[in-house]
């Protein structure tokens, strides 16, 4: 509820006009004012709620110094706000007895020197409480039709923290369990301050309920999940102590985030969605500042370190390429997770295009080829995966490197390459230059020079002749082992590359025509693997 305190009633222009001095209690000016009420009567103490600010002349006061004592232990019995008492009627000095006892029981006691209506002074007093009441019940209605909306339309983190930063005014984080910033937004003052030594920070701010504020960082936390099975806090700056609206905005916003979890249906989605965002932002520019920090944040050191780029693409048993199966990749995401989590490796787990993306972070002195190594095979107890690796970098400019070399390699893969464990940027050979150009216009051209022909044949009903030069090439030490490939009889094959012959106007068994021919199957081959068909 809006109140004012004391401090504040002072301050207003009808008060300070009569020139307020405070006497006693003045540690107790923070106290809040609910109401404010002017009587002359020596036993008004019981006639009062607590918060109210009492008004007087002193003219029904008592003169004792004991009568005196006992009126200002009523008012602090019935915590009364504090007393007001206008001087010239009664007193020209407030007596130092009753000075004393207000004093004593830190009840704020306060001379005005000048003269002052005090129906103006409740009046205007009240109509600033109700004022303030009116804007509070307008924020909660603002903070209720905010989070209702975002829940209804499913937000996301973003959403989410996007409102209570533009609610607050103020910086917002959401962090895992494990204190790690999974996404945050800056507020009006320094955004590297506010983050800087943030795990240890936030370690050292043990809940008190759902929610709490802490005074030492000036942070206003809120859990966000159940008590037993949460997942995150929401962290908003809020260097003084937050209002009720301010409250229920940051656990509206925590009921808003488990809310999309709930409808997400994925345990770590919000850490994949971060982990997405960071290695989105490390493919576009991995020189940013900001960029240097969210990942640091989000538990990934990049200082002093080895980067390592790794890209997983499920199969299924027999090592076919999976088409697009979502289930799959979720359970290869899942496998990887596990296995860097056994590995004690920083790394960026996410899903892109149907494959799993990893960027590991090493210490200058690990093995990278080996700990990438390991992780492959752990993944591979579980999921069949093809597995490419890019090469280790050293600066975090160079992580745009490595996260496409990985993905390269196995853009160059065969659909069935997957005997090896991890494959690199050695072993792609011709294929690797080929799948580098594959949205190349010219390879485009290339390609449809050499086999056009062959393609319009076999769309023509007169099929087999592309499969008949592929396997020539494929075994080019013996015709009988590629006739043998397609399942069909020696005449039958020679025929069908005589047939090819005369439509390309070359002889298949010059090397120059066939490495020619070859390339083109090979870059056809890839094309169609990496959706750019010729």
């Amino acid at each position: 509820m809006a109140v004012l305190s004391v401090e504040q009633v002072l301050a207003m222009p009808v008060l300070r006009a009569a020139a307020p001095r405070v006497l006693a209690g003045r540690a107790s000016l923070h106290r809040a004012v609910h109401w404010v009420h002017s009587a002359e009567l020596a036993d008004i103490a019981p006639l009062l709620r607590e918060g109210d600010l009492l008004l007087s002349t002193g003219i029904a006061m008592p003169g004792t110094a004991p009568e005196l004592a006992e009126l200002a232990a009523g008012l602090a019995e019935t915590r009364a706000a504090g007393l007001v008492i206008e001087l010239g009627r009664r007193w020209d000095d407030v007596p130092a007895s009753l000075v004393e006892a207000c004093e004593q029981h830190g009840l704020p006691l306060v001379a005005l020197a000048r003269e002052v209506r005090f129906a103006a002074v409740a009046q205007a007093v009240g109509e600033r409480i109700v004022d303030e009441q009116l804007a509070e019940l307008r924020e909660a209605q603002r903070v209720h039709d905010t989070f209702t909306e975002l829940s209804i339309s499913e937000a996301g983190p973003r959403e989410v923290l996007e409102a209570v930063q533009r609610l607050s005014g103020a910086a917002v984080v959401l962090e895992s369990e494990q204190h790690q910033v999974l996404d945050y937004r800056a507020g009006p003052d320094d955004v590297a301050e506010f983050l800087a030594g943030w795990a240890a920070r936030s370690r050292a701010v043990e809940p008190g309920g759902r929610t709490t504020w802490d005074p030492t960082n000036g942070w206003l936390v809120t859990r966000v999940g159940k008590r037993d099975r949460g997942w995150g806090r929401l962290v908003v700056q809020m260097p003084a102590p937050p209002s009720e609206p301010q409250i229920a905005m940051a656990e509206r916003a925590a009921a808003a985030l488990a809310l999309h979890r709930l409808h997400d249906r994925q345990r770590d989605s919000v850490v994949r969605r971060t982990h997405h965002e960071l290695l989105l932002g490390l493919l576009a520019d991995p020189t940013s500042p900001d960029l240097h920090q969210r990942c640091e944040l989000a538990g990934l050191p990049l200082d002093r370190r080895q980067l390592v780029g790794v890209t997983l693409r499920p199969l299924v048993t027999d090592g076919a390429r999976v088409g697009a199966s979502d289930a799959r990749t979720e359970e290869v995401i899942a496998a990887a997770v596990h296995a860097v989590h056994e590995l004690r490796v920083p790394a960026l787990v996410c899903e892109m295009d149907r494959d799993v993306r990893v960027l590991l972070s090493l210490a200058p002195s690990g093995n990278a080829r080996r700990t990438v190594d390991d992780l492959a095979a752990r993944v591979r107890r579980r999921q069949p995966v093809l597995v490419g690796a890019g090469r280790p970098v050293e600066r975090q400019g160079e992580a745009d490197r490595t996260l496409r070399e990985a993905h390269h390699v196995l853009q160059s893969l065969r659909p069935s390459a997957s005997a090896q464990v991890v494959h690199r940027l050695e072993d792609v050979h011709l294929r690797g230059l080929l799948a580098m150009l594959a949205d190349d216009d010219r390879l485009r051209m290339y390609v449809e020079r050499e086999l056009e022909p062959l393609r319009t044949q076999d769309g023509g009903g007169n099929g087999g002749l592309l499969d008949a030069v592929r396997a020539l090439v494929t075994h080019p030490t013996s015709k009988s082992e590629a006739a043998a490939s397609l399942h069909v009889s020696r005449p039958v094959f020679y025929d069908r590359i005589a047939k090819a012959e005369r439509l390309l106007g070359v002889n298949l068994d010059d090397p120059d025509i066939r490495v020619s021919v070859h390339v083109a199957l090979v870059a056809d081959e890839i094309a169609r693997q990496t959706g750019q068909t010729t």
